[in-house]
């Protein structure tokens, strides 16, 4: 059986008890690779150290979640990055995928769910991309 695939996470949210929520449950799962930003300036800042997924809270003091977004994206567009929101809009939903969220999720009890099946997709889309995405080299090798 293969070993679960480690990642480095960056949690965004300006709300200390929801970052330190996510935080234990990544933990709890066995990720351990976490940083923890209050605003997205920060996280900005750090793009740097290559995160594989950030979870980003929409509604922050300072830069709001969809500039954080945007930014991020245009940084390095292969982040997978989760919108997550106390609001249950729609509107704000579909917003965030436009401007290339992974996912949306609603801050309630069932949250630490929804993570683990983001994760879960994410594993999922990385393997199926490493197996039907061929290297350079065999790219190369299938001209001659």
């Amino acid at each position: 059986m293969e070993a679960e695939p480690q990642f480095k996470f960056f949690i965004v949210d300006d709300d200390i008890f929801c970052a330190n929520v996510y935080e234990q449950f990544l933990k709890n799962i066995g990720h351990y690779d976490i940083t923890y930003y209050s605003n997205g300036n920060d996280c900005i800042d750090n793009l740097d150290q290559n995160p594989d997924i950030i979870f980003l809270d929409h509604n922050m003091d300072g830069m709001k979640g969809f500039d954080v977004l945007k930014k991020i994206k245009r940084y390095n567009p292969n982040i997978y990055v989760v919108m997550i929101s106390g609001q249950e809009n729609i509107e704000t939903a579909v917003d965030a995928l436009k401007y290339g969220a992974f996912d949306y999720l609603i801050k309630d009890g069932t949250v630490s769910t929804k993570v683990t099946n983001v994760i879960n997709k994410i594993v999922t889309i990385k393997e199926m991309m490493r197996e039907s995405n061929p290297t350079i080299v065999q790219r190369i090798l299938s001209f001659f």
